[in-house]
């Protein structure tokens, strides 16, 4: 069974918006690390429950 991680970040309301979903948690976090750097917003990952991974700050 393969778990679903989805790649969200916050837009300049506070809101959480969907970027990409991601199957590898290892790849999914490099991608939110630096997406987040080159744009300078937060990043987070939840899995298919909503549950929180990890949150990215720039």
């Amino acid at each position: 069974m393969s778990i679903k991680i989805i790649i969200q970040w916050q837009d300049q309301f506070g809101k959480w918006q969907q970027y990409q979903t991601v199957h590898h948690e290892g790849n999914a976090y490099q991608i939110a690390k630096q997406r987040a750097r080159s744009t300078g917003k937060r990043h987070r990952l939840v899995d298919q429950s909503g549950a929180l991974l990890d949150l990215i700050d720039p």
